[in-house]
């Protein structure tokens, strides 16, 4: 996960450019509608302008890049930029190569994408927020286009949409729809934004979607049975990164967690093209537990009353890792359980003395950017576990599992 797109938002100014597009924090977006003809191979969207509509100067055309994480430098250097133009006389317009009946939605492949957590909060669900309501008779659009990351998600795409993909870049044609949305609205990570959404389109539906598109068979998590005979014992997956950010006592953690009575999976859970097998993987546990990190997006598989442990190293990231996802658990019916390390248990210690600023003020080390705190922190930081003192993490999800 690329940490320097976490900038904080409050400073960032959301404003409306009437009628046709908005500009908010995260995303830029136009809903269009009329006579819209798109030519691809130029990024251009051509829209005419009906009568009542005034054109001013300096005042008829938007640019955008379709992706969500617009304050991200490198997100939009890797996202193709599209300009739309409102057209005064229909003479001028293009001619149609090819005209459709159905709505579109034009958005970027491009971005952050191959990472786990932004294949989700990017697109995945802002994807599903914008087209859900279109009951799969909606057009996709792809700029950036990606074909072996659409192969790895053809199972949420094509729940979304029952037409196939145009990869527009390359399209010399000029495409003409009656209604158009380019780019994607976001306002949280890994949430559904409700607040403007009819009941339907909800972080609940969207489970639901991914269990039909992945044959997932659990939807609700074991509910553990004190004195009771248990057919089968609440299961955990450990999310076992091997590179940076390292669990280095993970199969002592296991032991620990079997002898308290878990079944437990040792896995990466992200590593794999196919995201059916990962997804099944994960819906058969219920509790998932890994260092914080894109792997830990895979809670959107996890059964409902299933338990998140995020794992919170050494470096002032509390705030991000709840943002990221400890509170996106709420949404998802899932229960969340935080364990922030020690010093002592962070392999920090053997790289800087305990009275360095890396472990005193890790603000000092905020100051100096994002590269800085990935470099410090998320590039160079393994964690071995108080066995001891984790022991009550475990056992407080197995007492969640009681409710």
């Amino acid at each position: 996960m690329d940490t320097s797109t976490f900038q904080p938002l409050d400073d960032i100014e959301m404003k409306h450019v009437d009628p046709f597009c908005t500009s908010e924090p995260l995303s830029d977006y136009c809903v269009l509608k009329g006579d819209i003809r798109i030519h691809g191979n130029a990024s251009t969207i051509f829209v005419a302008s009906s009568h009542k509509t005034r054109i001013s100067a300096g005042h008829n055309s938007w640019t955008l890049r379709p992706y969500p994480r617009k304050y991200s430098e490198q997100a939009m250097n890797n996202t193709r930029k599209w300009t739309v133009k409102l057209v005064k006389h229909h003479e001028n317009m293009p001619s149609c190569t090819h005209s459709h009946i159905i709505p579109a939605i034009l958005f970027s492949f491009g971005g952050f994408l191959w990472n786990h957590f932004h294949d989700f909060s990017d697109l995945v669900i802002p994807l599903y927020s914008t087209s859900r309501n279109f009951k799969g008779e909606v057009q996709f659009l792809g700029t950036d286009y990606r074909p072996n990351w659409i192969a790895k998600f053809s199972g949420i795409l094509n729940k979304l949409s029952r037409h196939e993909i145009i990869d527009i870049d390359k399209d010399q044609g000029i495409h003409c729809y009656g209604s158009l949305i380019i780019g994607l609205k976001k306002q949280e990570e890994l949430t559904v934004d409700t607040s403007n959404s009819p009941k339907r389109v909800s972080m609940k539906d969207l489970r639901q979607l991914l269990r039909r598109a992945y044959s997932l068979k659990r939807s609700t998590a074991i509910k553990v049975r004190p004195h009771k005979h248990k057919k089968r014992k609440p299961r955990l997956m450990i999310i076992s990164r091997k590179t940076t950010r390292t669990l280095l006592n993970e199969d002592k953690v296991a032991k620990m967690a079997r002898k308290m009575g878990f079944d437990v999976v040792l896995d990466d859970a992200i590593r794999t093209s196919n995201l059916s097998t990962s997804a099944k993987t994960v819906n058969s546990c219920d509790v998932l537990m890994g260092l914080h990190g894109a792997g830990l997006t895979n809670m959107v598989f996890l059964p409902d009353n299933g338990v998140v442990i995020q794992v919170v190293f050494q470096g002032g990231i509390d705030e991000l890792a709840d943002r990221l996802f400890g509170k996106p658990t709420k949404g998802m019916k899932l229960r969340y359980l935080g364990y922030k390390i020690r010093v002592k248990e962070s392999s920090l210690i053997h790289q800087y003395p305990l009275d360095d600023a890396v472990f005193r003020d890790p603000l000092t080390i905020h100051r100096q950017g994002w590269k800085a705190i990935t470099s410090t922190y998320f590039d160079k930081q393994n964690v071995t576990i108080d066995l001891h003192r984790f022991r009550a993490t475990l056992s407080k999800a197995l007492k969640l599992l009681h409710r």
